[in-house]
Order: C-alpha cells, then structure tokens, then sequence
C-alpha cells in the first residue's frame, strides 16, 4: 500500500531548475482538464499548481523600492528570499499555443480571469464555459502576491517580516467599518462585500494607550472617540466573552450606518513589496528560462479593482524592469482601477484595502501622480506622472486603463485623463489607451438585475450590463498590438473640452419618480502619513488630510445616460437608464451614501399610460420604437458598429444579439 501511495504521489512533486532570480518551482499538482477536453486547435490543456520560490539582492537598483528589504529576518549574503503560490493553465502541447501569457495577479488571492471572460466556473475543471482563452491559444498564470489574503484557499505571497538589526519593529495600524447590521464584535481586518480580503495583523499591546476606538456619520464627519471602558479586544463564543487579539468587542454593539474607525499598535511588518518582485520576477522568467513551467514570448498583466491598482503601481514604483534590467510585462490591462494605486509596499502594508464611499477612508489609495505623463500638483508644486521610472528604464509596456461609469464616482477615475486642477485634459503618452465602459458597474451581475445583498443592499437594482465581451476584445486588441504592432482602438473617454466630462454641479440627471440622487462623488486628496512615508514608513494613523484634488464626472443626456465612452447597444439603443450610482437602502443604515461598486438599472416606461401615471419624463419604450423587430434592428446595427470598430469580437455577435432580444422582451412584457 504504502509504495502504491509513494508513485503516486512522486509525479506530482518536482522542482524545476533554477533562472535568474526564480530559484526554483515547486509543481505539486498537475491535471489534465476536463478530463483531456480537446479546445480548438489548441488542443488539450493541463492545470499545474504549486509554488514558486525566489531570491533577490538588496543592492540591486531594480529592488531599492521594496519598503524594509534590507531589515529582513532571513536577509543572508546580500539576498532575501521568499515564495509565492502559483496556479497555471496552459495547452498540453505548447507548439499549439500562442506563446501569449494571460498573468492574473489574484484580487485578493483569488484566480477569476479565466471564469470571468470564458463563462465558466472558477475552478475550471468544473466547467470551462466556451473556452474562448483555450481555444486561442493562451496560457494563464495567477500568482500569490498579497501576504494576507483572506482565504484559506487563496494564492498567497509568504514574505519575512522585518526587524531593525534583530529588535521587533512596532507600528500603528488602521482600519474603518461601515456594519449593514447591528453586531456586537467586528474583526481586525478588511471587511469588502462581508468577507475578509485582509487578515490584518494581530493586536501587540492590547493595553496600550494609543489604541482608539472611534464613531462618525459619514467621511468626512468628525470622529467621536469612544470611551476604552466600553470596548476591548475580545469576542463572543458560544456566549461568552473570550479575548482575541483579532476582534474588537463594544459595549452596545456597532450600528449601521455609522463608521468605526480602530488604531492598535502592531509589530514585526511583513515585507509586503515583495508582491511586485515576485509578479515581475515570474514574468521574466517565463519568457526567458528555458525550462519555465509555462512557455511565453509575451506576458500581459491582467489586473481588476485591487489588481489593477496594483499593476498601476508596478508601474510607478519601477517594477517593470527585472533585476537585469529587461521588461518584465509586455503589456498591462488595468481595469476598474479608476485613479489608484494601493496600500502594497509600506512598512504593515495592508493590500488589501481599497477606497469605498463608508470604509478604508483615506488609505493610500488614491494618492498622486494619476496620469501616466507627467503632471503638476496644483497644491505642491510637484511633478510626478505614471510611468516616470518604466520610461527612465525603457520599459514602458503598452497599456489599457479601463473603467466602468463607477469608477468617476467612487474611484476618481476622471484624474486619470485631465490635469490635477480639473482644467484641462490631459496628454496620454502614445503606449496608453484609456477606456471608459459606458453604463457598467464595478463588476457585472446577471439580467434581469435584483438589488444587493448584505452591505451592498441598494434603493434600486444594480445595472447589469456585462464586461466579459469587452474583455475578449480588449485581450485579442492587446495580442494584435505587442504580438504585430496593430494599433488598438483609440482611447474613448468623457472630455472637458467637449463638456462631457463636467463637474458635478452641472451634472444634468433628469428627475426621476422614486430615484434619489447622490449629494457628492468621491475626491482623491492630500494625506500625510508622517515625516518618514517617503520611504514607506507610516506614522501618523489617522493621517494628516489635506485640500481635494478635482473629481469630475460624466455628462448624461435626457434619459440620463453618460454621453460618452463605449456605449453598448443597451446604452445607444436604449430600454433604460443605467446609472453610476447607487443610494444605500435604509435597512442598512445611511441612505444618503453611495453604495460601494454599484450602479442602477431603471427601466423605461413602457406605454404613454404608464409614463404619465408614473410621471415620468423619459419618453416610453412604445414611444421610441415601432416594435420588437424596429429595435432588433437598431441593436443590430449599433452592435455591429462596435465589431467595426473592435470593441467587440465577430463571434460574440450572436450571444449580445441574443441578450439584446432577452432584454426587449422582459421590458415589454405586461
């Protein structure tokens, strides 16, 4: 029995050799997916799983940004080391690939990619959907880059902690809840759509003084600090209360619709910039070992929400040059990024936080520069753009930065393309499309919509038009680009020139029956982390916040609609009015307040009898068009205008003409 288990398991388990700065790979799982399913002409793919194991020099200049490398625990002869898990899908016979690599670095461990453009399954031995990565020929690599990544099943960076010549480094830590509902405990970590992305660091000195607990409305209301004799570090189990140096107990329990706001001391920082060492360091060797566990002659770093301000910050902090200098990826698609950057490489660097209308207030997230050209803060004077280093070190990547209609409300994405005053439109450089995706939420839900769940609950149902077609697209535009330098389309994107791009007192949503619109947009602003934040070290928590940079957002037209962008059938053809927007529900406290990532979808009229019942001013969808087939045909018509124009692909023709079909019927039914 015992040497059946051991051949068994012996294929599974080896290392591969050495490259550059990938010491080895361990592969400690390898299958066959979908039992040997043949896509294409690709062929049959395979899963390996495992984890990747690196080394980096400190003296090297491709690693001088990585916050507290050289106070490393297991810092050893000028190197540090560390790992990171890896998941890869690639054809099983690699001549019948396209040597284009797909690299995910994971939102918050997880790898969605291939389920979000193909339609299947997260776990693709489950169901691949239609195989549209497969059956062109791509392979797909996700990486581990964030130490504390909430899932146990997630894929995780496993970095050493920092210490300053042998002694525990300590700090302060934040982080700020808005509960849905009344509960008695919270836990130290960052709560997003009520799950843990980040598992913060433990409570070191429970008792010390600088631990605060405070209360406020709203973002920008002032904090009232809550006494210490009515909270502590503890939480109910089974009754009774047990301390925990993970969770925060009140007297009286947390209330909806307010903003806690906790700062604990912590130690022994993680050194977290590793993430984007391990992402560059991968991608250079899967195009330059030769016994790379994935073959490439090109990488493109696919990165949404948090992953794509992280690939906007491997950008900025120079990480797209190896340590012998080569370019690491080949080309980026940061999508639903907005404006940000993250919380990736300070000292107790939190990646997981993000930037929401109620929660992770004023983190390092939406922090100048914006642009990928230089530009000027209005307020210091400095002069900082994107891509400085990655043009410094000739390694500029060819870019897509696109975004959703939320992304100008709830992540500054306007700063993306006009000057930090809000004056002007910014100059894009010639390796940089920036797209906005008219109407789409932050991610897409299935039609027909309902309205949120849990802390996502809406006043209304959130828009639900789709991102994955747009995704197939962009991935086919980025390949033709590097692969033969065909030119992708041109950056589409609301502008102050032509009044599309407007700030928000002129911004002209008509008056809605039962629509209640929102009193403010997200700012990115000034904050000041201490004297020492240039170097990645965080002092002051809360932070010192200083003016608000412009935020603008875009026009709409009657119906309320944004004027521009790339607008979908539903958007040029319309059946309704889908917002950028969402009102939180009382239920869960602070209707007044955006709810994070959504949108809304109302719907039209669909007789005169029922607009002027409802009073409402958009004209009825009988109004608009002669029929079913009169629409069909207008949809048809502005869908194919987007193949034209490849925003869409030729193939996907079919499926969209089918949803426009599906939408007209359920809007139309009595």
């Amino acid at each position: 029995m015992f040497l059946r288990t051991l051949r068994y398991v012996l294929p599974l388990l080896f290392t591969l050799a050495a490259h550059a700065e990938v010491t080895r790979v361990d592969i400690v799982s390898r299958s066959d997916i979908l039992g040997g399913q043949v896509f294409g002409t690709s062929g049959a793919y395979e899963r390996l799983a495992g984890k990747v194991y690196f080394s980096v020099a400190v003296a090297n200049a491709h690693n001088r940004a990585i916050v507290d490398l050289g106070n490393a625990v297991n810092l050893k002869d000028g190197k540090v080391e560390f790992s990171a898990d890896f998941i890869a899908i690639q054809p099983k016979d690699a001549s019948k690939g396209n040597d284009s690599v797909l690299f995910e670095n994971p939102n918050r461990g997880g790898n969605h990619i291939v389920a979000l453009v193909d339609g299947g399954d997260a776990d693709i031995n489950k169901d691949a959907g239609d195989g549209w990565l497969l059956r062109n020929g791509y392979s797909i690599v996700s990486l581990g880059w964030q130490w504390d990544a909430g899932s146990e099943a997630a894929l995780r960076l496993y970095a050493p902690v920092a210490r300053d010549h042998g002694k525990t480094i300590t700090g302060l830590l934040r982080g700020d809840v808005m509960p849905s509902q009344a509960r008695d405990d919270i836990p130290l970590g960052h709560l997003i759509v009520g799950k843990i992305g980040g598992q913060e660091y433990p409570v070191a000195a429970p008792d010390d003084p600088r631990n605060t607990l405070t209360v406020r409305d709203s973002r920008d209301a002032p904090r009232t600090i809550i006494p210490r004799s009515r909270w502590r570090f503890a939480h109910e189990v089974n009754g009774a209360l047990v301390p925990s140096d993970r969770h925060i107990h009140l007297d009286g329990g947390f209330q909806p619709g307010k903003i806690y706001e906790y700062v604990y001391v912590v130690a022994d920082p993680v050194v977290a910039g590793l993430g984007f060492a391990a992402v560059r360091d991968v991608a250079s060797y899967l195009k330059h070992a030769p016994d790379a566990f994935v073959h490439a002659q090109r990488v493109y770093g696919e990165g949404i929400s948090q992953n794509g301000r992280f690939l906007r910050d491997f950008l900025y902090q120079g990480f797209n040059a190896d340590e012998q200098g080569r370019i690491a990826l080949d080309g980026v698609l940061a999508h639903v990024a907005g404006a940000g950057r993250g919380n990736f490489n300070y000292r107790f660097a939190q990646p997981s936080r993000d930037a929401t209308p109620t929660a992770s207030v004023n983190f390092a997230t939406d922090i100048f520069p914006f642009t990928d050209m230089p530009e000027v803060d209005p307020q210091t004077g400095a002069k900082a753009g994107l891509l400085d280093r990655a043009n410094a070190d000739h390694v500029v990547p060819k870019i897509f930065l696109s975004n959703t209609s939320y992304e100008y409300w709830g992540r500054v994405a306007s700063l993306v393309t006009m000057t930090a005053d809000g004056k002007r439109d910014a100059t894009l450089s010639p390796n940089v499309r920036v797209y906005h995706f008219t109407g789409l939420q932050h991610y897409s839900v299935p039609f027909p919509p309902e309205r949120g769940t849990g802390d996502l609950v809406g006043q209304q149902p959130q828009s639900p038009l789709p991102i994955r077609y747009f995704w197939r697209a962009m991935i086919s535009n980025m390949d033709a680009w590097v692969r033969s330098g065909i030119e992708p389309p041109a950056s589409s994107y609301p502008r102050i020139a032509d009044h599309t791009l407007v700030p928000l007192s002129a911004y002209a949503f008509p008056k809605l029956p039962g629509v209640n619109l929102p009193h403010e947009a997200s700012h990115a602003k000034h904050i000041d982390f201490g004297p020492n934040w240039s170097r990645g070290i965080v002092e002051y928590q809360p932070p010192r916040v200083g003016a608000p940079f412009a935020v603008l957002v875009p026009q709409v037209d009657a119906d309320g609609n944004e004027l521009d962008g790339v607008r979908l059938p539903q958007v040029s053809v319309p059946l309704a009015t889908y917002t950028p927007w969402n009102l939180r529900d009382p239920s869960i406290g602070a209707p007044g307040e955006r709810v994070a990532f959504e949108g809304s979808f109302l719907p039209f009229p669909r007789t005169p009898a029922e607009r002027e019942a409802k009073h409402d001013p958009r004209p009825s969808i009988s109004e608009r068009y002669a029929g079913r087939q009169d629409y069909l045909d207008r949809y048809a018509a502005a869908l194919d205008e987007l193949i034209k124009q490849r925003w869409i692909l030729t193939e996907d023709r079919p499926a969209l003409l089918e949803r426009g079909a599906q939408e007209w019927d359920a809007l139309t039914k009595p």
